[in-house]
């Protein structure tokens, strides 16, 4: 997982390697933490977390059979 600078928006690119994806991920802090939820990013490369906004973009093709 990658992320951009503080200022910008908060989008996290991740690879194949990173499905099943779900939020909060492993790398944000404990003060941070909300209910964890599983994310698509199947249809369109891109799913948005309902609770905290973190926009996740997908690097890449998923692999065969990933969620």
């Amino acid at each position: 997982m990658s992320y951009p600078d503080a200022s910008a928006p908060p989008v996290v690119d991740v690879t194949a390697q990173d499905l099943p994806l779900h939020c909060p991920n492993p790398a944000m802090p404990l003060w941070s933490s909300h209910p964890r939820v599983f994310l698509d990013l199947q249809a369109g490369g891109e799913a948005m977390c309902p609770y905290c906004g973190t926009r996740y973009r997908l690097k890449g093709s998923p692999r065969p059979g990933a969620h």
